[in-house]
């Protein structure tokens, strides 16, 4: 059981990683074609609010790209200083593209809904990430991994978006009505299930401790 479980897990990283790294690497498609023809939705940001735009969409694919290298415990194990200065990056890519996030999250045309799925989104992806960053610092080793993995939910959002939008978009749905639903659907379940993982992690621990004492 233990055995399919880890190819599972496996197999459920290595599909996650490469989602992830195709996204990133589509994302600019943006500077050969232009925003209105790869982007509309967001389109409407260009005139009077086009730093934000670009802060997001040329710096968050930068995080997405990295996120996946962060959890390979070789890279780690062998090149401890490239993982740190990965991590670096990310956090520095997460605190530009989530606060420029937050900024257009109040320029969505989808409604007040959207508008508050994504600031929220924006708020808990920098918090997560910035508490990773700050128990690497204190070298708190296992609470850095609980949070980045926290952030990386957040961050794989820009791929579980792209598949629900592009889903909507075949099913024929009215954009009005799918896009609000996807602002809170791209994270809220990814940040459930880290959570959810993270809790079931913690029981055998906690038994072990029980049975022990």
């Amino acid at each position: 059981m233990g055995r399919v479980l880890g190819l599972a897990g496996s197999l459920a990283f290595w599909s996650a990683a490469l989602a992830s790294v195709l996204v990133a690497v589509v994302s600019y498609r943006f500077i050969p074609l232009g925003v209105n023809a790869t982007m509309d939705f967001i389109a409407h940001n260009l005139p009077g609010n086009s730093l934000a735009l670009y802060g997001h969409i040329a710096v968050a694919p930068i995080a997405l790209l990295l996120m996946p290298f962060q959890f390979m415990s070789g890279l780690r194990r062998r090149r401890p200083s490239i993982h740190r200065w990965m991590g670096r990056i990310y956090v520095t890519a997460i605190v530009i593209s989530g606060i420029a996030g937050l900024q257009l999250a109040f320029h969505s045309t989808a409604g007040a809904f959207a508008s508050v799925g994504f600031a929220t989104l924006a708020v808990i992806w920098l918090w997560t990430t910035l508490g990773a960053f700050y128990f690497a610092i204190k070298r708190q080793i296992d609470r850095h991994r609980n949070w980045m993995l926290r952030s990386a939910a957040l961050t794989f959002a820009a791929v579980t978006l792209r598949v629900y939008l592009g889903t909507s978009m075949a099913m024929g749905a009215e954009f009005q009505v799918a896009y609000p639903i996807i602002s809170w659907a791209c994270w809220v379940p990814n940040a459930l299930l880290v959570e959810a993982y993270l809790q079931l992690r913690r029981q055998p621990r906690t038994a072990h401790v029980t049975a022990t004492s």
